[in-house]
């Protein structure tokens, strides 16, 4: 039995067999996860074989997530959530994405925007993506020092419809944070708190560059643990037209 020293790869590969149907890819890695005693090959009586996680792979999912979470910071941690619960609601969601964007302050410029969070919506339809930024603060200072930089918050407004701020309860009130910014709190722990969506943004309709396309592309969007990465698939948005074939 290999020493239980698992590589991302074959953490990665068990969360994709716990989503999955369990079907054997018959490679090195399903090699490693068999040998270590992580999954177990089972044929029905029709002769099809299958992979299930047995205790010991879903022990060892178990302790990696909680690994992860210790290490996030807070603000990560924030993030996470808020990630999860958009793609939740019908999102797809990405960070640490860096884009360019158009600041007119006096002249129009470029700078680099970091949104903690940007999601658009799970359509096919342009008009109704509506690219949203989500900015975390965990702390007052780091609020406050985001409020004073106009550059910065021209910056997300001009890559999204809508910009939210996401804190904590106490961080701030929302008549702190102008008007045109929705604000969502959390009250309560990052892992079980509720988090809520206090104030809506304005919405401006806006369309993407195709710059920015080209980096979301080149991106990987978060992804959810708790649903089949392809939970939305053939699912409206909404707002979506709903297409019916003839005799469906």
């Amino acid at each position: 039995m290999m020493a239980a020293a698992p590589r991302r790869a074959h953490l990665t590969r068990l969360m994709s067999i716990w989503r999955s149907a369990g079907w054997p890819s018959q490679d090195a890695i399903e090699i490693d996860l068999l040998a270590a005693e992580w999954v177990a090959l089972t044929t029905s009586d029709t002769g099809h074989q299958t992979l299930r996680l047995t205790d010991a792979g879903i022990k060892l999912l178990a302790a990696a997530r909680q690994s992860n979470q210790r290490s996030l910071s807070a603000h990560d941690r924030l993030a996470q959530r808020l990630a999860l619960q958009l793609i939740d609601g019908g999102r797809i969601v990405w960070r640490e994405l860096s884009l360019r964007a158009a600041v007119t302050t006096g002249e129009t410029t470029w700078r680099i925007a970091r949104p903690d969070v940007f999601s658009v919506r799970h359509t096919s339809v342009e008009d109704y993506l509506q690219p949203t930024v989500h900015e975390v603060k965990v702390s007052r200072a780091d609020l406050l020092s985001d409020l004073r930089h106009a550059a910065k918050r021209e910056s997300y407004q001009w890559l999204s419809c809508e910009t939210y701020y996401v804190l904590p309860v106490g961080i701030a009130e929302p008549h702190e944070i102008p008007e045109v910014f929705g604000v969502w709190t959390l009250d309560g722990s990052i892992e079980d708190g509720r988090l809520e969506l206090i104030r809506p943004a304005h919405h401006t309709p806006c369309k993407l560059p195709f710059a920015v396309w080209m980096a979301l592309a080149k991106a990987t969007p978060v992804q959810s643990d708790r649903e089949p990465a392809q939970r939305h698939l053939g699912e409206p948005a909404d707002g979506d037209p709903v297409v019916t074939m003839p005799g469906a």
